[in-house]
């Protein structure tokens, strides 16, 4: 993955934010759409691209187009900053390969003390039980 190569693949747009915002908020775009095209990256290898669309196929558009929004602050500048982080961790986190699980057997002790300690309840229970007249001895 070479990340600054897929940071100048991102495209921003800038949109008016929606919500409450006083006088400005029909002038000023600080809202940031940022879109990521994950199939004609030249940053990502064939197999971390194939990683990223099982991982984030929720997230993805038809198209395999990645989109986050950005409009947590009033600034473009500082909205641009926050989705291109929360961009790279996102992207981060979906190329994190999990580790193989390993079949372990159960120690031979561990079974051998189950026996063990299911005979000795046996007994118990064995030493309760009332007393057979009938049978010979």
């Amino acid at each position: 993955m070479d990340l600054d190569k897929i940071i100048s693949e991102l495209q921003y747009k800038a949109v008016r934010s929606s919500g409450a915002g006083g006088q400005n908020v029909n002038k000023v775009a600080s809202k940031v759409v940022l879109t990521f095209d994950i199939e004609q990256s030249q940053g990502l290898s064939h197999e971390e691209k194939n990683r990223i669309k099982i991982k984030l196929a929720p997230r993805l558009t038809s198209e395999f187009l990645l989109i986050l929004n950005g409009e947590e602050d009033r600034s473009q500048l500082k909205n641009k900053t926050l989705v291109t982080k929360r961009f790279v961790e996102i992207i981060k986190t979906a190329l994190i390969v999990p580790k193989s699980r390993k079949a372990t057997k159960t120690p031979r002790s561990a079974i051998e003390k189950r026996i063990k300690t299911k005979r000795s309840t046996s007994e118990i229970k064995q030493s309760r039980r009332k007393p057979n007249i009938d049978s010979p001895i």
